[in-house]
């Protein structure tokens, strides 16, 4: 008996899995209902944009699937490296979401590059081969790339860019591994590093929430120790504890160096930046594009923290953004691994692999193993950082609650980071200037005096004296500024805030118009003539001295500078004591 030929699929049935990527495209169009795109017309435009190209594609490929007689499908495989990771990343989220709100007001934003990427992971995939595999993975890297860099709102299309280049660069850019062909770079990682790149050349930083991301991720109390806990499963199951550990100890070990030498710290005090931890537990960790040998696990670690501070280093050198130092190297790093773990199996190195120690336990024993390790130089470093972790989070927690309008909980902030650090200049000096910002000028006076005692400089010494004068002491006051004018001669503030003084003080032991015409005019010269506040200064000056028409000219110059939109919102004030000047009044 003959058996009968397969039935031929319709053209429907052999492209009906284009039903899946066109599902997750009409999704993102539906999102520009959500919040942000509502909000946000540049945003609902990027959602309508990448939404246009991914139904263009889904058109192109049902054209061509239809023409071929090609048949879709897709495998479901759920692989735990991408759920372990992707629920780490979806806790410390929570986390910092709860201290930085944008985190849970943005998580549509995310989601939506979630719903992106499975549309365009399937339609590369298709694109290319007749079946795709269909998990988690586009958790990771879309949680992976948002702990690091977004792109505001006007400029949010760059973010399905950066997503989409993750994507073609684990498709197409390939070798040989262990007999498999596979992805050379990490997914997040490498669009990573090559928008970093790019945002430095171009000096564009200011369109992404990069420097923001990294300084608000410290919010969160204890957040160093709930990196590390919520870590410990992955590298329970995937052995990337050594790398971790490498990273990190590489990293202190060059904040103690450094301190020896220089008497200071390297980052902040004796700590490592949350963001640059972070990318030493969840950014180059991924156990797909690291070396397999316990040694050179080792080694990448240590290869990347020591980017890491280099990085860092050189960024603060030209005065970059320093939040990019754990981003640009990994891409490189990744190329390097099969020379690592070659070298890492030579006869020279392998006798120093800790995997020859341990070789008789089990691989999720050897993980117990090493884990126990990490555990205990964790808390030491921990013991050894606390006190700096906290003293930073408070000094980054008051600056934020003060531009929210919480000055009494941004006071509360600088107030414990003065405890912590009573012998550090800036936190007494921080807490002064933000008692001063609030108008509480008399409770700025002490913090500031003992900021000076500890380290003069003329950016305290003028604080001070702001803060003297506000609180009625004009006298003393004089005496700060002329301090700050004497450590730093070529900064013009403390010319003209002395200037001011000399101009206008009610106390004649104070007031000295001819000495406030000097003053401004250097306020003046500094400048380079064209601030109307200094011109402002200096007319006031010249009333003082009862020499009207030049304090006429000087306020009128002064005026037409914020007319022309130099400093606008000083128009009115200016108008107002030109009023004055022309009555033949000084601004007393």
């Amino acid at each position: 008996m003959v058996a009968a030929p397969p039935a031929r699929l319709s053209g429907a049935q052999r492209a009906r899995a284009l039903l899946l990527p066109l599902g997750f495209t009409l999704a993102l169009f539906a999102f520009g209902l959500l919040p942000s795109g509502r909000q946000y017309p540049e945003v609902l435009r990027s959602y309508w944009g990448a939404g246009a190209a991914l139904l263009a594609w889904n058109a192109a490929l049902l054209v061509q699937v239809l023409r071929s007689g090609r048949t879709l499908g897709f495998e479901v495989s759920l692989r735990p490296q991408h759920y372990f990771q992707a629920c780490v990343q979806l806790s410390i989220y929570a986390y910092w979401g709860w201290y930085w709100r944008q985190v849970y007001q943005s998580a549509d934003m995310i989601v939506v590059q979630l719903v992106f990427a499975y549309a365009f992971d399937a339609l590369l995939a298709w694109s290319r081969r007749d079946t795709h595999i269909l998990g988690f993975g586009p958790f990771p890297i879309i949680f992976s790339i948002n702990l690091f860099l977004w792109f505001k709102p006007e400029w949010f299309y760059l973010q399905f860019v950066l997503v989409g280049l993750g994507f073609a660069a684990k498709e197409f850019i390939r070798w040989e591994k262990t007999g498999r062909r596979v992805h050379i770079f990490n997914p997040s990682s490498f669009p990573l590093a090559v928008f970093s790149a790019v945002l430095i050349l171009t000096g564009t930083t200011h369109i992404t929430w990069g420097q923001e991301i990294s300084f608000t991720q410290a919010y969160p109390p204890h957040i160093y120790l709930w990196i590390f806990l919520v870590s410990l499963p992955g590298q329970f199951f995937f052995g990337i504890t050594l790398m971790t550990m490498s990273a990190v100890l590489t990293a202190y070990a060059w904040i103690l160096l450094y301190a020896a030498v220089t008497g200071t710290g390297f980052f902040f005090e004796s700590i490592i930046p949350i963001s640059s931890v972070l990318g030493m537990y969840l950014l180059f960790t991924d156990p797909a594009t690291a070396p397999r040998s316990d040694l050179g696990r080792i080694m990448f670690g240590v290869l990347y923290g020591l980017s890491v501070v280099a990085i860092f280093g050189l960024l603060q050198s030209h005065g970059i953004p320093s939040f990019y130092d754990k981003l640009l190297l990994v891409p490189i790093l990744n190329l390097l691994i099969q020379l690592i773990d070659q070298l890492a199996g030579s006869r020279a190195l392998k006798r120093f692999d800790p995997a020859v120690l341990v070789a008789r336990l089990s691989p999720r024993q050897r993980n117990v193993a090493y884990m126990s390790v990490w555990a205990v130089v964790f808390a030491v470093t921990q013991w050894w950082s606390g006190n700096d972790q906290q003293l930073a989070r408070h000094n980054l927690l008051g600056p934020m609650l003060l531009s929210q309008g919480d000055a009494q909980g941004a006071i509360a902030e600088f107030r414990e980071a003065a405890r912590i650090g009573a012998d550090h200049s800036w936190t007494h000096a921080n807490l002064g200037v933000a008692l001063v910002r609030i108008g509480q000028f008399q409770d700025a006076i002490a913090p500031l005096e003992r900021a000076i005692e500890l380290q003069p400089d003329g950016n305290t010494q003028r604080t001070l004296a702001v803060a003297l004068a506000g609180a009625g002491q004009q006298s003393a006051a004089v005496d700060h500024f002329e301090e700050a004018i004497r450590l730093q001669p070529e900064w013009v503030e403390p010319w003209a805030d002395l200037a001011w003084l000399r101009a206008t003080s009610p106390d004649a032991s104070v007031r000295d118009p001819a000495e406030a015409i000097r003053l401004a005019s250097r306020a003046t010269e500094l400048s380079g003539g064209g601030n109307p506040a200094m011109l402002d200064t200096l007319a006031a000056a010249y009333a003082s001295a009862g020499r009207f028409d030049e304090a006429i000219r000087t306020a009128e110059a002064a005026e037409a500078l914020c007319a022309a939109g130099v400093s606008p919102e000083l128009g009115s004030a200016i108008q107002m004591r030109l009023n004055l000047y022309r009555a033949g009044r000084p601004p007393i």
